[in-house]
């Protein structure tokens, strides 16, 4: 059914540094073994997460002993000894892993932390578990229509080892710190999406913050926060950034294109125009048009 050797290549090749915003994972390597037979009692300096496809045996963990079977996961930690012994074989999943600490966000260098000092090592769980399903979903499988496209493989990698965390029973604040970064994400997007889409009009933070539903205080905040720029200030670059496109792009007076960018005169938006790119609206048109004009001759 699993092509074991294709996807350990595959996995090896291509998910080999995963990495978002939060965190990036070093994977030292991925493992498909349909028939593990014992290994020696041995270390690692990085964390090694198994999970039992099928077969029977133990797991022996700083000298605690844990029976194997299909379903089971058990995380090998840092420093500490550990054995797998079986007589039958054991059709064994894994992967080899460690934090880049220069490139993750605390919470979640506290959570691998954590999850290197208290996991539960061992977790027995049926195939329909989530951690099990982001396993099977990596497999390659005799023909195409059930794999994953490769763009996805990087993605649904991250989120096995993230998976980690909490099937290893290692409650931290990753989850609400996630979320709420989310939303004020989600927030954010939206209120830059509203005011580009609506430049001509007045554009103030109460009309804003009332489209969303929030207060002022906190639309404020989100883009104080988010981007460093205040609030008027993102909506006056705005108006120049779309000024300059019809400058460029379209014959339109300089009148008509200081309404359709919100500007309250020619001359508010001469001078706005100015303050950003060093020229008034006429000559910055001329002189990029005069640019163009000789490049196209040469």
């Amino acid at each position: 059914m699993y092509l074991h050797k294709e996807t350990q290549s595959m996995l090896n090749e291509i998910a080999t540094v995963l990495q978002t915003s939060d965190a990036c994972f070093k994977v030292h390597y991925w493992g498909i073994n349909p028939q593990l037979f014992d290994n020696p009692v041995h270390k690692h300096s990085f964390f090694e997460v198994c999970y039992v496809l099928a077969g029977v045996g133990t797991y022996m963990d700083d000298g605690v002993e844990y029976q194997l079977r299909s379903g089971a996961h058990f995380c090998s930690r840092p420093g500490v000894t550990h054995q797998i012994r079986t007589q039958e074989g054991l059709y064994l999943l894994y992967v080899a892993f460690e934090l880049d600490e220069s490139l993750t966000q605390g919470p979640m260098r506290e959570a691998y932390e954590a999850l290197s000092e208290h996991a539960t090592v061992f977790v027995q769980q049926d195939e329909h578990h989530p951690t099990a399903l982001l396993w099977k979903s990596l497999m390659l499988q005799d023909g195409s229509t059930g794999n994953l496209p490769a763009a996805a493989i990087g993605t649904v990698a991250y989120s096995l080892i993230l998976s980690f965390l909490t099937l290893f029973g290692v409650h931290t604040n990753v989850e609400k710190v996630n979320v709420q970064r989310t939303n004020s994400n989600r927030l954010l997007q939206q209120a830059k999406l509203y005011i580009r889409d609506n430049l001509a009009g007045t554009i103030g933070l109460t009309d804003v913050a009332r489209y969303l539903n929030v207060s002022e205080r906190h639309l404020s905040r989100l883009f104080s926060a988010g981007i460093g720029e205040t609030f008027t200030d993102f909506v006056r670059h705005e108006r120049v950034r779309q000024a300059t496109r019809l400058l460029l792009r379209t014959e339109l007076p300089i009148k008509q294109i200081a309404e359709e960018t919100g500007f309250s005169s020619v001359h508010y938006f001469t001078r706005v125009f100015m303050e950003d790119k060093k020229l008034p609206p006429g000559r910055f048109r001329e002189m990029k048009q005069n640019v163009t004009s000789l490049v196209q001759k040469d």
